[in-house]
This record gives C-alpha cells, sequence and structure tokens, in this order.
C-alpha cells in the first residue's frame, strides 16, 4: 500500500502481528516519540533476549512516519535488511525485532505489502473491537480488551521472569487481602497494590449500591468506595460510555491518548484531570457484577500497558471472589444473629410452657424438690399417673440444670420391640441387621452433654436393662453390631406409672436397676388431689389455644368451673388439656359453659350421667382380675366415646397404638351395627 502525504488528523497505530504479545494494538501518537525495546521505561517493552533495553524509535516527521535504530546489537529489519539510521516506515510495512514482527497500520483494515505470509486483513477480537468503536463518535478508542487475565494460562517461556513478578505481587496482594473484614477495607487494600505495581498515578474502586445487583448498564448505581491520587487531585468519574461497555461487555479495557482526541475533552471530565491513559476493569463473578476498577495515568512517558490490564484484572477477579466471600460472612453472621434471637425467644417461650402450674401443697412441695436437684447430675425418677404431666417435670428439671444449653432427648421405652428399642438407645452399625443401610447415632450418643427422658421405663425387656445399667454406672457402651467404645456425658431422667416394686418382687425389672434409679424420686400427685389447680391450669390452657386459634375467650362460666372442679380427671393434666382445646374449638361463645364441656362419664362422680358400663359406680365388690377389669374399663371407654380410638386413647391416657395392642391381646374387634 502507497501513502503520498499523512498529516497529523490521519490515525496510526503499531499492531504487534507476532511473538508473546501478537494481536495487540498501540495506538501512536504524532506529538511523542514511541520507544521500543526490553526496558521497562520503553512505552512498547519487547520480552525477547535478542532485544536490547532500548531497541529503536518511531516517531513522526512532517508528512510520513520514521523508524530509527537505537544502536541495537541485534539489529532492526525491514523487508529483511537491517535498517541504518532514519528510515521512512508507510502504512501496510512491517519490521521486525528478534521474533517479533510489528506492523504499522493507518486503519483498523489494514493489509500487509510485505511478501511474508502475513497479508491477511488484521482480525482478532481486539481489532474487531476497536472498529466497532472507531465506526462510532460518541464512544472512546479502545486499544485493548480482555475477559480473562493470561495469568489463567501457562506462562511463556520468554515471558516467564515477568510474569513471577507480577505473580509474586499477586500472591501477596491476594495475602493482604484475605484479612479485609469489609468491602472498604477491601477496596483500600486493593487499590494501594494496584497503584503500587502499576504506573497509574489515580485510580477509584466503585462498588454497586446494591451487592446483590445484576448486569446492569450505566454508572448510575455505583459509588466510590476508595480513591487515591498522587497530587490529592479530587475524583473525576471515568468515561461513561467507558462503563457502559465495561458493565455490558464484563470484559477489562484500557484506552490510551484520551485527553489528546477532543470527542471527550467536551463530554467526560477525563480532560480535566489529563488522563493519557485509562483502565477500566469489571469486579465481576460468573453470576454477579460487584463494581468497577478505574486506574488513571496522567504521566504522557509512563502511561498503562497492557501487562497493567492484566495484572489490574487478575486482582479484579481476585477482589471479586473475596467481596462474594465477605458477603457470604455476613449472610452466615445476619443469619447466626437472627438465630441466636429466635433461639433466645424460643428458649423464654419453652421456660413459659414449661412452667408448673399450680399452687397446691403437693405442687409447691414437687417445685421445691425439682429447685434442689436440678443442679446435680444426679439421676432421678418421676412417678405418678398417666398424663400428670412427668415429661414437664423432666424438663423442669433440665431447664433449670446446668446442662441447659445441650441436648434433651426423649424415648418412650413402651413404645418399640426389644430390638428396636436397643437400636434406638444405643445406636447401631451399618448392616447390623436388615434395613440397617447406615451408621446410626442411638438417643445416648445424641444426648451427649445434656438430658435423656426415659418414659416408661417400666416397660424395658432384661436384656435391655442389662444394657442400660452399665450405660448407669458409666461404662461405654457398643453400638448394635458394632465393637468399639462409646462414651456418653448423660443425665438420666426416667419415668414409671408401673409398681416398680411388685415388678421387681416379680424378677421382671432388674433389682440393681431400681435402686440406680431411684437416687432421687419425685412423685407426681393426680389431679384430682390438686383441686386447687384446676383453675390455674383450665385459664392457662383456656389462654394458649385461644391465642394458637385467634379466638377471644374471656374465661368459664361459674357452672363450668365447679364441673370442672368436681370431675375427678382420671386422665389427669393431659385429659384437662384436651378438653379445654376441645372446649375453644367448639364453644360458640366468648365464655366456654358447662355444656362446652363435654367430659367423660369415666371421671364423673354425680349421678347426672349414666355411662354404658361403668364399673367404677357398682356398688358391690366383684372379686375379677386386674386384666379382666382393665379390658371392661377400655371397653366402656370405647363405648362411651362411639369407639373413637383417638378419644378414648386420651382418656385412658396412653398412645393409640398401646390401645389396638391391647385389643388385639384381649381379641376384642368393634361390634358390627344392627340394622
Amino acid at each position: 500500500m502507497s501513502q503520498e502525504v499523512i498529516t497529523k488528523a490521519d490515525p496510526a497505530y503499531l499492531v504487534v502481528r507476532t511473538g508473546v504479545k501478537r494481536g495487540d494494538v498501540y495506538r501512536l501518537p504524532h506529538n511523542q516519540v514511541t520507544t521500543i525495546g526490553r526496558a521497562t521505561t520503553c512505552r512498547i517493552v519487547v520480552q525477547d533476549e535478542i532485544c536490547s533495553r532500548n531497541h529503536c524509535e518511531l516517531f513522526f516527521d512532517v508528512n510520513c512516519w520514521r523508524l530509527r535504530d537505537c544502536g541495537s546489537r541485534n539489529g532492526t529489519k525491514l523487508r529483511g535488511e537491517r535498517i541504518s539510521g532514519d528510515v521512512e516506515l508507510k502504512f501496510g510495512q512491517s519490521f521486525q525485532i528478534g521474533s517479533t514482527i510489528f506492523g504499522l497500520a493507518g486503519s483498523l483494515t489494514q493489509r500487509w505489502d510485505d511478501d511474508d505470509g502475513l497479508d491477511e486483513p488484521i482480525e482478532s477480537d481486539t481489532v474487531d473491537a476497536l472498529r466497532e468503536r472507531h465506526e462510532s463518535d460518541s464512544n472512546p478508542e479502545i486499544l485493548h480488551r480482555r475477559r480473562q487475565s493470561r495469568f489463567r494460562q501457562p506462562v511463556d517461556a520468554a515471558a516467564r521472569d515477568k510474569t513471577s513478578l507480577e505473580l509474586s505481587r499477586l500472591y501477596r496482594l491476594a495475602l493482604e487481602m484475605g484479612s479485609a473484614t469489609t468491602a472498604q477495607g477491601l477496596s483500600e487494600i486493593v487499590l494501594e497494590g494496584l497503584l503500587n505495581a502499576s504506573s497509574a498515578t489515580i485510580g477509584a474502586i466503585l462498588l454497586m449500591s446494591s451487592s446483590l445487583a445484576k448486569n446492569s448498564g450505566g454508572n448510575d448505581q455505583l459509588s466510590v468506595v476508595a480513591y487515591r491520587a498522587q497530587n490529592h487531585q479530587p475524583y473525576h468519574p471515568v468515561s461513561d460510555s467507558l462503563s457502559q461497555i465495561v458493565l455490558k461487555d464484563q470484559e477489562a479495557v484500557l484506552a490510551r491518548d484520551i485527553s489528546s482526541d477532543d470527542r471527550f475533552l467536551d463530554r467526560d471530565s477525563l480532560g480535566e484531570i489529563e488522563a493519557q491513559s485509562v483502565i477500566c476493569a469489571p469486579v465481576r463473578t460468573a453470576e454477579k457484577v460487584y463494581g468497577l476498577i478505574h486506574l488513571y495515568s496522567t504521566d504522557n512517558v509512563s502511561q498503562l500497558e497492557v501487562d497493567d490490564l492484566e495484572f489490574t484484572l487478575a486482582v479484579a477477579d481476585q477482589m471479586a471472589a473475596g467481596l462474594e466471600q465477605l458477603q457470604r460472612v455476613e449472610k452466615l453472621q445476619a443469619g447466626l444473629q437472627r438465630a441466636e434471637v429466635e433461639n433466645q425467644t424460643l428458649r423464654e417461650q419453652l421456660r413459659s410452657e414449661m412452667d408448673l402450674i399450680g399452687e397446691s401443697p403437693a405442687m409447691q412441695q414437687l417445685k421445691n424438690r425439682i429447685a434442689r436437684i436440678a443442679p446435680t447430675d444426679a439421676t432421678a425418677l418421676i412417678r405418678g399417673e398417666s398424663g400428670s404431666g412427668k415429661e414437664l417435670i423432666a424438663r423442669a428439671i433440665h431447664l433449670h440444670s446446668n446442662r441447659r444449653g445441650g441436648p434433651f432427648i426423649t424415648m418412650n421405652c413402651a413404645a418399640l420391640s426389644e430390638s428396636l428399642l436397643e437400636s434406638e438407645l444405643f445406636g447401631h452399625e451399618k448392616g447390623s441387621f436388615t434395613g440397617a443401610v447406615g451408621r446410626k447415632l442411638g438417643k445416648f450418643e445424641q444426648a451427649h452433654q445434656g438430658t435423656i427422658f426415659l418414659d416408661e421405663v417400666g416397660e424395658m425387656s432384661p436384656g435391655v436393662q442389662a444394657k442400660f445399667l452399665r450405660v448407669l454406672e458409666g461404662h461405654p457402651f457398643e453400638r448394635v453390631g458394632g465393637g468399639d467404645p462409646v462414651h456418653a456425658d448423660v443425665r438420666v431422667v426416667a419415668a414409671t406409672n408401673r409398681d416398680l416394686e411388685k415388678a421387681v418382687s416379680e424378677g421382671t425389672f432388674r433389682q440393681d436397676l431400681y435402686f440406680r434409679l431411684q437416687v432421687v424420686e419425685l412423685v407426681v400427685e393426680p389431679l384430682r388431689r390438686r383441686k386447687l389447680d384446676i383453675p390455674l391450669l383450665a385459664n392457662y390452657f383456656l389462654n394458649r389455644f385461644a391465642r394458637k386459634m385467634a379466638r377471644n375467650m374471656v374465661g368459664f362460666t361459674p357452672g363450668a368451673m365447679q364441673a370442672l372442679i368436681e370431675y375427678d380427671w382420671p386422665g389427669n393434666v393431659r385429659e384437662l388439656q384436651h378438653t379445654i382445646e376441645r372446649a375453644v374449638i367448639l364453644c360458640p361463645h366468648e365464655a366456654v359453659g358447662q355444656a362446652d364441656l363435654h367430659l367423660s362419664a369415666l371421671g364423673t362422680t354425680g349421678k347426672s350421667v349414666e355411662p354404658t358400663r361403668d364399673i367404677s359406680t357398682r356398688q358391690t365388690f366383684e372379686a375379677l382380675p386386674l386384666e379382666i377389669v382393665e379390658q371392661q374399663h377400655i371397653l366402656a371407654t370405647l363405648e362411651w366415646t362411639g369407639w373413637n380410638k383417638s378419644q378414648a386413647a386420651q382418656i385412658l391416657g396412653i398412645e393409640r397404638s398401646t390401645l389396638d395392642r391391647k385389643l388385639k391381646r384381649y381379641d376384642v374387634e368393634r361390634p358390627r351395627e344392627r340394622n
């Protein structure tokens, strides 16, 4: 390509056609000398041993570009020959320094005059981007774009020393970044590191006002969180169009000689700070854009280079990871604080719900006894009828003990067979039995440093009793199917409604276990012997269920309260609780009346209700075995409830599954309805 006259208005570019920096494009200023060499003070640095420290120069002379060799050892070749002195370099011509070939271009679609096999047009992602920007007069001249830093790729041997130095800087900076606890602190560390590692004289870091901001155009959502300038210059935002490009494409860009471009002096504030070169890099991960890094150089000698762009992009990636980690930590801390508040609220709510309600002498004595034994680790045995609140007593002991910060684990010993109960209490190993697909921790391990409550402990089989006794004596235990000893620091609170003394005499309960459990014994009196507590409990349950069901209940009518007091409550507090819950659900008024209570005939001492089969009201004594009496009592309860097993189980104070087992044992089925 021939060029007769070149003016200062004609743009000129120096393109690296081969070598380590292949594809890089430099805009050549007409009023400056572009130095090329191995020295870091050169504008274009060539990492090649054949290249001298100050190898050659390229400058504009009147109406042409000239190339001058600066006395290099290996020379500068033009058209295959070493040059001497100043030679004219035309658009489309190339010259060579070692293994690197440079070409002078007057346009971004330049074709080369050389007959060296490199005569294809300049086509790369960098030049394509430049052409897109050049075609619009409203956009800045971007000379380099990077989506990923070269530090992600293997290092070329020719550039290993420089890359090692940059990696060392990046490593030290990453260590400092790891110590940051806030986004502000991280930004300050990053900015200081970038200014020390580059030729930038001004730097700023801008972060999105919303840390969850997605890709967005414009910088109106950005705020400056860190800023530094060598001469204490005020901050001026980078070209808005440049920020738009970076935020949209998520690529770091390097723009040069902006202050000499009339298109930006009037529109942007970069002219006010006389920026010779600008780096704008996105701080982003694959999912989010956190902000931008702005670096300016006001020195026309030490301008920002492609290496600065690479290093800035690498730091930006590290900063994005740091911001993501800080966000994650902040969320975890916020979640932890919420969990602590909720935990404290639930604990207070649990304490209020676990408060022992009652002012009767029996309840006062029980509260005093709990206060004395709770701070100790002594094993406690709670005795009382079904539904009297034995688990509530156990929770009260735990909440007032030194183990209240630990777990409270409950286990009903009557609900499972011997083998399953052993597995639940002590755990099992994988493959120890059919269905054991993995290791399972037992209740004792789960209750480590806490309390385990064993309800209906009198129902344990002799085999489980022996293993349980060893745990109570402080010995380690083994999981089912395992051989490794397991230690558990657990306080045991047991409960039963059985006559353990009779069970010991009959040989169904171990005597040594009985004495080991009975270190401290607490007896919960049935509700029928604590008439003073009934009004307090009834009002407590009424308020509780009214809040839960969003009902406005004012209390009980005098007749209803009198009926509650006179009732014998065979199901104890549990029956009272269910009675009040049912009344709140069914009562159409604000005050619960006597008709809303639906009390069972089993606990009615008056003669107003005649149950179908009320054994307790018979005036004559019949010498019947206890099993027969139990069977008749269960059948009477089922008939009274219309064979509603769930309701009958509640009245009887047993589980539904227990009732089903008893009916199966008695071989009793629901009678068929007569036509």
